[in-house]
């Protein structure tokens, strides 16, 4: 049957709850020309009209203007037999001529979709959008669904009479799912570990997605698990009022005693009522078969998982550790299954949170790390004998991580990579490699990071095996041939080898490729005691700051390079070298006995004599204007290598959404459409879940130990007072205010990052003078992987429009979190 509005909506077939699913076969499109991609600057025409009541679309109707002076106008478009909506050709996108992209700007998501649903009264409902970058609901932002997943289900309150939703994105298949009930299993995204037979399977963590279509949040819930007639029961936190929340419980599969697939019941409880019961599939293996293990992780609090590809033969202590990471779109059990089994060695592979996820970059980094330390834990290796490699994304990743922690690999193997992401752009586009402006200079600055020729040096101590198909289209070849030449100008043993003939694929040798076996053989991992130079850079203390027995504790200027070029002569007890951009510099002494009298020369300064007072003496020296001399250890509440900065830092060590609820119903509402939409995408990106309270209910001895992001301002967010009252960064209700800086409007919002007292904690603040200036916030930029944001960002609704023109002002806090002129940049009004 029809259903009439400014589009006709097609009701396509009973879901199993007797539900409707709704799709769409009319929408208006056009072309907007938004920007959004690897960087903190967005631009999105549509959006600003939207957040000013300036939209008016229909067929026909103009909605801006090209660089040349036509009319781009909103024009109807029709679904094809599945629903599915093709709006524009991305070859046959003029760049050039719209005045809403900058020169080489990436376009993806420029497109965007207008439908609209006419309800008879207020109803609960699940919006699935696939292929969508994003969308708005009634005005309210959404995580889209831009790789087609499937498994993206956004609980909505569909208000009676007309309901607007924007979708942007060029190839969308857009469905409404009413629901009469609140609650809900999905069980399409599962994470979930194998039984593995003769192991201990008593206590399994599974995690799925219970979506909350109520307008309250939902508590008292328990999940109860069922396998092979052995139930065990798990209580679940709370999911918000219309949101979702990937939750974990306990299995018991003790009872499996075979290989197979096996039916694991469920059942949600709130109370003592049944909510309701769905099925998945758990599968049993053997040990020496390729498996899954989960993990709580201690980003999020969140249920992860890594996959392993076991030893053969007898195994023990002392054995080999590879940690492979996958390519785009590849799971971690995949990347797994690629190699055989090893008789030296486990293979384990990350998951990077997703498929895709962060490309190994940012919490991308961080799952590698998390899976590597459980793998040293569980598998106990030789420390000489731990080894890095990955394909496609994951050569990447290789490179990334190599060059990042240069001192935890013996060798590293990166296989059809690409080394960074301002050469090749993947889904979210390229990391930009220039600016126009002190602004844009800036903030590309923040993600210097990303930039893997410029730590190149890093590779020094490393074996490194490059593996290319020489017939390779989607990451070309030249992308290997480029660090072949970077390492050819100084390093001294590396192998290279293009496969003839090979594409990206060529096979499971792809990736467990037998040459770079043997050639991780003949490399182990020099120990500290043994490694007398180092030459090390990073770009943040707070990303990568030790190398052996060297921390670069803090810099001169922050997220700028800082490299140490160190000898050391314990014969002589002496130790010698270069720094650049280092302010506070420690120095490990366990490789000297106590008493040893050690002379200590840096940047060509006089020499420093120290004699030590035990085996295991730490040293600090700081940069002064006159040279080097020895300090005391910073003071907890100073910049130090576990809270370093940027904004995106603050979204680690099981952060907590703190909204606020103080203010106008239209400022708390946004403030909470800014949170969910930013658990959302977490959720999405990341396999994500995360906490969100209100600000009544923050307390912190409740929320010890834990990074808090606060949403809204002094005036709205009642935990303002309690983490920020000390902040150079003010905001409250048509102000805001950077030290003597002062700004005033409802339209202006900022990101950025301040230190609990606890020194290894951080706040991430999102906070806006109005409305208007938390719409424009909206965009979460910052879950992009490798996209550069400072410590702190102050702007305006105008960068919808003007991009860079609209950040008043953007930059670093010194060592001691103070704001300082030289590390700011600001736009010139």
């Amino acid at each position: 049957m029809k259903l009439r509005g400014v589009l006709a909506l097609l009701l396509l077939a009973q879901m199993a709850a007797a539900q409707d699913t709704i799709r769409f076969d009319k929408a208006l499109a056009v072309q907007s020309g938004s920007r959004y991609g690897r960087e903190a600057i967005y631009t999105d025409w549509l959006s600003y009209q939207l957040f000013h009541n300036l939209l008016q679309p229909a067929a026909g109707t103009p909605f801006s203007k090209t660089g040349d002076g036509d009319s781009i106008v909103w024009r109807t478009v029709t679904a094809d037999e599945n629903g599915r909506f093709r709006v524009f050709s991305r070859r046959n996108f003029q760049r050039s001529n719209n005045p809403f992209l900058n020169p080489g700007a990436v376009d993806r998501g420029a497109d965007y979709l207008y439908i609209t649903y006419n309800a008879p009264q207020q109803q609960a409902a699940l919006l699935r959008i696939q292929g969508s970058a994003g969308l708005y609901v009634n005005g309210a932002p959404h995580m889209g669904d831009p790789y087609s997943a499937g498994y993206m289900h956004i609980p909505v309150l569909l208000k009676k009479g007309r309901n607007e939703i924007y979708i942007r994105g060029a190839n969308v298949l857009p469905e409404l799912i009413p629901v009469q009930q609140a609650l809900h299993l999905h069980t399409d995204d599962v994470t979930a570990p194998h039984i593995v037979l003769n192991k201990h399977n008593s206590k399994l963590k599974v995690a799925l997605v219970v979506s909350n279509a109520g307008p309250l949040p939902a508590a008292d819930l328990s999940i109860t698990s069922t396998v092979q007639g052995k139930a065990l029961t798990s209580t679940v936190g709370a999911i918000p009022g219309l949101a979702t929340r990937k939750i974990f419980f306990e299995v018991d599969a003790s009872a499996v005693k075979q290989k197979g697939n096996y039916d694991c019941a469920l059942v949600l409880k709130q109370g003592n009522k049944t909510i309701h019961s769905a099925l998945i599939i758990l599968e049993a293996v053997q040990p020496n078969e390729h498996y899954s293990s989960t993990f709580i992780s201690g980003i999020d609090g969140s249920l992860q998982y890594y996959a392993t590809t076991p030893q053969s033969g007898n195994s023990g202590e002392n054995q080999a550790l590879f940690l492979s990471v996958h390519g785009a779109g590849v799971e971690a059990i995949g990347q797994a299954r690629a190699y055989k089994p090893k008789d030296w060695g486990n293979l384990v592979a990350a998951t990077n949170r997703r498929p895709r996820g962060f490309n190994w970059e940012d919490w991308g980094r961080l799952d590698a790390m998390e899976v590597l330390q459980i793998a040293k834990d569980k598998f106990k290796p030789d420390p000489s004998k731990i080894y890095l490699t990955g394909h496609s994304m994951g050569g990447h990743g290789t490179w990334f991580l190599g060059a990042t922690y240069p001192d935890k690999w013996a060798a590293i193997g990166p296989a059809a990579g690409y080394a960074s992401l301002k050469d090749y752009g993947s889904a979210d586009g390229r990391i930009p490699d220039s600016a126009r402006t002190e602004v844009e200079r800036l903030l590309l600055r923040s993600g210097n990071q990303s930039d893997v020729p410029k730590l190149a040096n890093n590779y020094q101590p490393l074996g490194v095996y490059i593996l290319h198909g020489d017939s390779d289209r989607v990451v070309p070849v030249t992308y290997a041939r480029q660090m072949r030449k970077v390492l050819g100008d100084f390093h001294k043993d590396f192998s290279y080898y293009e496969y003839p003939g090979g594409e990206h694929w060529f096979g499971d040798q792809s990736v467990d490729w037998p040459p770079m076996f043997d050639y991780f053989k003949w490399h182990q991992r020099q120990p500290d005691s043994l490694t007398n130079t180092i030459d090390f850079t990073t770009s943040s203390p707070g990303i990568s700051a030790t190398h052996h027995w060297a921390t670069i504790y803090q810099q001169q200027y922050p997220l700028q390079y800082s490299r140490i070029q160190l000898s050391r002569n314990r014969a002589s007890a002496s130790i010698s070298g270069a720094t650049q951009n280092v302010a506070l510099l420690q120095l490990s002494l366990n490789d000297f006995p106590a008493g040893t009298s050690i002379n200590i020369r840096l940047d060509s300064t006089p020499v420093l004599s120290y004699t030590t007072l035990s085996s295991n003496d730490n040293l600090y020296l700081g940069k002064t204007n006159s040279g080097w001399a020895f300090t005391k250890p910073p003071v907890a509440s100073d910049k130090n290598p576990l809270r370093y900065g940027t904004f995106k830092e603050a979204f680690n060590k099981r952060m907590v959404f703190v909204v606020g609820t103080r203010g106008t119903a239209e400022e708390n509402q946004t403030n909470r459409n800014k949170a969910i939409y930013d658990a959302e995408s977490w959720y999405y990106r990341g396999n994500g879940a995360v906490d969100i309270i209100s600000d009544t209910e923050y307390q912190p001895s409740r929320y010890a130990g834990r990074n808090i992001i606060i949403y809204g301002n002094a005036d709205n967010n009642n935990a303002w007072k309690m983490l920020l009252s000390e902040s150079p960064l003010q905001v409250k209700r048509n102000q805001l205010t950077a030290g003597d800086q002062k700004w005033t409007g409802d339209n202006l919002a900022t990101y950025f990052v301040w230190p609990q007292k606890d020194p290894a904690l951080l706040v991430g603040v999102i906070a806006a003078t109005g409305v208007k200036g938390m719409k424009a916030a909206y965009a979460n930029q910052y879950f992009a992987g490798g996209s550069g944001f400072p410590d702190f960002m102050i702007f305006s609704d105008q960068m919808l429009k003007d991009g860079a023109a609209g950040v008043k002002l953007a930059g670093f806090f010194d060592n001691h979190w103070r704001l300082t002129k030289d590390e700011m940049a600001a736009s010139k009004d």
